[in-house]
């Protein structure tokens, strides 16, 4: 089966491409039919660390919208008008909202697009249609729960937007007592309760410390093992100078940065974003941590300058082969569960545009070559516009796929399709 032409297809549809099916609504230029594919049965934003006492780790001013419509009726403060909560946010006096809250602020505006959203749809392949020697259409190959054959919807325009990869170290694969950060939550509801009296947690990140920290408050005679090489968790700086690392304009320095300059400002400014802990959470484990010594007891055991080498699942338990890095010493940690809080693959769109790569221009290290408005670099020869909301790292620094210029980068790709700047 053969769908109608439309404008935009959009793959994925987490934050990113939820801003931009706004962006296009909202775009002067009414019309543009897009479609949007998310594998999920329903939206949904990294539920499996969707912990109680979680907060975002920027302010709801970075919402979908107000960077680039401060007058949107999909900003959050629109969403707080709607629940009914306007007044008690502001008394709350905080720019951070939780994760929870943030999450149900993403699914109130996906309901609001839900027309141009087709759930539980996997695109397989994008495929091009060749006409007069110009690839002037694109085929996408769908996969849903709807059809017993996967159909074919045909774009002008794609933009891929699949999210980030969870990561595990070489040779480590998820099991019942192995678990990826990303599905915590989900794992964690179907442990028997005799699996709950030691865990190991891998990483020196915001989701590493946090998951530590739940472990200790949920289960209260457990003993957490955080393993990672560091010395301690380092701070991240949100300091307000540093901040402006996030900024639209910082994007366009980096762009147009020489090699050499932007691996200097990814190096300045990585402790914004990479293996960093809020303050006030690090304060809190190390209080835990001592009040418990208080008490004679020692549940969290800060395994640091380390390294796991090897993981082994031995009967109920999982056996962590441990290096100690300045003496080179190997200890083996028993735990029930081992949770690796070990950082996500950004977006390869190689493997999903297949053929079409040939059509694809590459720098001299073998990264694909990206405009300033998220358009791949092509040659003559594609017509098409393939865009990227994410895997831009290298051309559009550190914010590339973050919440923080989610709002102007779908404006700048809403631009770019269609000539006319969103409202």
């Amino acid at each position: 089966m053969t769908e109608d032409i439309v404008e935009v297809a959009g793959i994925g549809f987490g934050p990113s491409n939820l801003a931009l099916a706004i962006a296009l609504r909202e775009c002067r230029r009414a019309g543009t039919e897009a479609v949007f594919f998310e594998r999920q049965p329903s939206f949904g934003w990294h539920r499996g660390m969707l912990l109680e006492d979680a907060t975002m780790q920027i302010s709801f001013l970075k919402d979908l919208v107000l960077l680039r419509n401060p007058v949107s009726s999909f900003s959050f403060l629109a969403y707080l008008h709607d629940r009914g909560r306007l007044a008690d946010f502001i008394n709350h006096q905080t720019l951070v909202p939780s994760r929870v809250e943030f999450h149900d602020y993403l699914r109130w505006a996906a309901e609001r697009v839900a027309g141009v959203v087709r759930y539980d749809s996997e695109v397989l392949a994008i495929r091009p249609v060749s006409g007069d020697g110009v690839v002037d259409l694109l085929e996408l190959v769908v996969r849903d729960g709807a059809h017993r054959e996967p159909y074919v919807c045909r774009a002008r325009n794609v933009v891929l937007a699949t999210g980030l990869q969870p990561r595990l170290p070489d040779g480590v694969r998820a099991s019942g007592r192995v678990w990826h950060s990303a599905d915590y939550l989900h794992r964690l509801a179907g442990l028997p309760p005799e699996a709950t009296g030691s865990f190991t947690v891998v990483g020196s990140g915001q989701s590493a410390a946090e998951i530590t920290n739940d472990l200790m408050s949920r289960f209260p005679e457990a003993t957490v093992h955080a393993v990672f090489p560091r010395y301690g968790y380092s701070v991240a700086d949100d300091s307000p100078f540093t901040n402006r690392i996030f900024d639209a304009a910082a994007v366009d320095d980096y762009y147009l940065a020489a090699p050499p300059v932007r691996e200097s400002l990814m190096t300045y400014h990585a402790n914004t974003n990479y293996s960093v802990v809020d303050l006030d959470l690090i304060r809190e484990l190390y209080r835990r941590q001592y009040q418990e010594r208080v008490r004679g007891r020692d549940r969290l055991r800060i395994v640091n300058v380390s390294r796991v080498r090897r993981v082994r699942e031995i009967g109920g338990a999982v056996s962590v082969d441990v290096e100690y890095l300045p003496t080179g010493e190997h200890t083996d940690l028993r735990s029930d569960v081992v949770v690796f809080a070990t950082g996500y693959r950004p977006l390869d769109p190689r493997p999903l545009l297949g053929e079409l790569m040939e059509f694809v221009e590459l720098d001299d290290d073998g990264m694909v070559q990206v405009g300033r408005d998220y358009r791949l670099r092509t040659s003559d020869k594609l017509a098409c516009g393939i865009y990227l909301q994410g895997g831009t790292e290298h051309t559009h620094g550190i914010s590339s796929s973050l919440l923080s210029t989610t709002a102007q980068r779908a404006g700048h790709i809403v631009e770019s399709l269609t000539g006319t700047t969103p409202q």
